[in-house]
């Protein structure tokens, strides 16, 4: 891709931005930087770039924008830039060029979905370096896509936001996978419609698309998406047809990556192999799998990589067992889909849940668990929201609200959960919201969690001394 000396305007001057300036700076482009945050716009200075705090319109002779994801497609910068005819991309986008441009561009194995992303693609790299490929897990999961390939790595398991997507218009991932789809962002889109839409991109180009059997809006996207000459794969928690991948009692098995789909199936690896356990994060090391195994990796490799997975922080993380009682870190449940899947994990429960819902609903959710509830506690802005929803389907489930004015909610939050608890239960942190109204982020509100754990059960061994 030829910059070399055309005018580009960066849009934002975060991460993304620095990243982006970055790259430019390489292809010789002439950079010009605006954010609305001038204390943020002054952290790029000496990198060659002009830096204009608050654009409204593009300057003259700007001949293409890079957005970062967080901008809104509704931001006056870029409607005055696709009104006079400029290109807007995002980060992704201008990657995917990048690497085409190369000898030998890197192969890109795309996840996409409300949940589960970065669980998936953190399995897919472990699973492609059991492999022996140089691989590595980037995008959204916290290294950049765009250093990724400027690194030089050769197989990239991507995890993609739908705001990147929505920037994206020619990436053609080797394989591609939307996980599920649930209400989120929807401040950003505007509509479920049009964040179902940008997550569908994601296959508009792909040479093998895979779908979760199990996810209504997953097998819409694969079918309304897929390219005419895509290979296609389903995945789910059943018996697998010719063309899916599931379950044969406790083993994962492909019957789509098989020489002959309608007459042989290859073993991949056991339950026991997956980690975090549960339902959901066995549809995650399918839904890997079946990436991987567009790829050409091995069967055994799969097992050997779903063995070596180390599970993120805060992602259904076993803290502590006090008493009989398992407490479970699952901050990064932050919307009502995720925290469903946790909760399915484990048959009796005190649910720990709270924060910012954005809008979104908790009836269905609520209902579907309300067999599971042991107890109820409470935290966070929107917490009569889902104390309402279980006065009403869960009815003779106690309920415990903890008040931000409380001098350590979280501490508070688990004793109270420990009170409600009997040996045998699971006290779950699953917030099914945000966390910015009480915590910096959903990291920092699980780290409150185990901390408040620990001391309840360094406090319960000083009681038995």
């Amino acid at each position: 891709m030829d910059l070399a000396g055309r005018q580009v305007l960066v849009a934002g001057a975060g991460v993304t931005g620095k990243s982006v300036v970055d790259a430019l700076s390489a292809l010789d482009a002439r950079i010009a930087v605006t954010d609305g945050n001038a204390d943020r716009l002054a952290e790029l200075e000496g990198l060659g770039a002009e830096l204009v705090p608050g654009l409204a319109e593009p300057p003259a002779g700007t001949e293409l924008v890079v957005t970062s994801p967080g901008w809104r497609p509704t931001a006056p910068l870029l409607v005055a830039a696709a009104r006079a005819g400029i290109e807007v991309i995002g980060d992704v986008e201008l990657t995917w060029r990048i690497g085409q441009a190369r000898p030998e561009p890197p192969v890109w194995l795309a996840v996409t979905g409300t949940n589960g992303k970065t669980t998936t693609v953190s399995m897919l790299e472990s699973i492609l370096r059991a492999a022996g490929a140089d691989a590595v897990a980037c995008g959204n999961v916290g290294y950049a896509v765009l250093d990724a390939v400027r690194a030089g790595h050769r197989v990239l398991a991507v995890e993609l936001s739908s705001y990147q997507l929505h920037w994206s218009n020619s990436l053609a991932p080797h394989a591609s996978v939307v996980l599920n789809l649930a209400e989120d962002h929807l401040d950003w889109h505007g509509s479920l419609a049009e964040y179902a839409a940008a997550k569908g991109k994601i296959h508009d180009r792909s040479a093998t698309v895979v779908h979760n059997l199990a996810d209504e809006w997953s097998a819409r996207l694969a079918a309304e998406h897929a390219p005419e000459t895509a290979a296609r794969a389903g995945f789910g928690l059943d018996t697998p047809r010719p063309g899916e991948l599931g379950l044969v009692e406790d083993l994962l098995v492909d019957r789509a990556f098989v020489a002959d789909p309608a007459r042989s199936a290859d073993e991949l690896a056991t339950l026991a192999d997956v980690r975090p356990s549960g339902p959901h994060n066995v549809a995650n090391a399918l839904a890997a799998a079946a990436l991987a195994r567009a790829y050409g990796v091995p069967g055994d490799a799969v097992a050997k990589g779903l063995r070596d997975f180390q599970p993120g922080a805060h992602r259904a993380v076993e803290v502590a067992e006090i008493g009989g009682v398992r407490y479970v870190d699952d901050s990064k449940a932050t919307n009502p889909h995720a925290a469903a899947g946790s909760l399915g994990a484990h048959p009796s429960v005190v649910w720990i849940a709270g924060g910012q819902l954005k809008g979104a609903s908790v009836e269905e959710l609520v209902a579907s668990v309300a067999g599971r509830l042991r107890g109820v506690v409470l935290l966070g802005v929107d917490s009569p929201v889902i104390a309402a929803a279980v006065a009403r389907h869960a009815p003779d489930v106690p309920v415990k609200r903890v008040h931000s004015g409380d001098d350590d909610p979280m501490t508070a939050a688990v004793s109270a959960a420990s009170a409600m608890a009997r040996a045998g239960d699971v006290v779950l942190l699953a917030p099914a919201a945000a966390s910015l109204d009480m915590f910096r982020n959903y990291a920092h509100r699980g780290d409150a969690f185990a901390e408040a754990v620990r001391a309840l059960g360094q406090g319960q061994a000083h009681d038995r001394s």
